[in-house]
């Protein structure tokens, strides 16, 4: 009978370690980026949907800020449940904001104005996101970080929230379309509730080393399933 790996040897941990740090840094960067950007435009164009997609980036780097002070400690598992804490909260303080806002508009709290600069930072966000939601993702179910996949899913998140940007901008610059926008991010509001709720309960993870059921699920993750969501 052929022996089943129990996990990454621990030169691979190390390896995997690594790379969600610095998959985390690169996620820093560029949300920090893409907020100052985001907040700027936003305010020029009288957009609150830019606006509330520059606070989003906000949250992303605090997501990610807990990622990187857990993976900062030796024992980076004894950091775990605080680190999925954080995310979940942020999850939770993003669909919050993101459904207020969303009714704000609904009801006429004012029309936003066309912008360049908000156009092309959505399409580039659509792109950049998801590569790097996909890479954290994988290390993460590899090395069996919950909090590491849970950022990830922030990550994914932002991608859904340019597609929604990007569309309502569209929309709105081409066709006056100004409830396109708010109805959307109703439902990527639902979408981060979902998230923020796995991610409290530690369900985030499908790693390589489980091929057990997750205690807290009850559900059996499997080393050849790659999940993208």
């Amino acid at each position: 009978m052929t022996a089943i790996p129990l996990g990454p040897t621990p030169a691979r941990r190390d390896t995997l370690r690594r790379r969600i740090r610095l998959l985390v840094a690169a996620t820093i960067t560029y949300n920090v980026i893409e907020a100052v950007v985001a907040i700027t435009a936003g305010t020029l164009a009288s957009s609150v949907a830019l606006i509330g997609f520059g606070l989003d980036s906000v949250v992303e780097v605090a997501s990610a800020t807990a990622v990187a002070w857990q993976f900062s400690a030796a024992d980076h598992q004894a950091r775990e449940k605080t680190a999925l804490r954080i995310i979940a909260i942020s999850f939770f303080g993003l669909a919050a904001y993101v459904a207020a806002d969303a009714v704000r508009t609904i009801l006429g709290a004012g029309e936003a104005g066309h912008s360049t600069p908000g156009l092309v930072l959505a399409a580039v966000s659509l792109v950049i996101m998801p590569v790097l939601s996909y890479a954290q993702r994988r290390a993460g179910r590899e090395l069996g970080s919950a909090s590491a996949v849970a950022d990830s899913k922030q990550t994914l998140l932002c991608t859904y929230l340019s597609a929604v940007l990007l569309a309502g901008l569209a929309l709105n610059s081409a066709l006056g379309w100004s409830w396109a926008d708010p109805i959307a991010a109703l439902v990527i509001a639902a979408v981060a509730v979902k998230e923020g709720r796995e991610a409290w309960r530690g369900d985030a993870c499908c790693a390589v080393p489980a091929r057990t059921p997750s205690p807290s699920s009850g559900r059996c993750c499997s080393p050849a399933r790659d999940d993208t969501g």
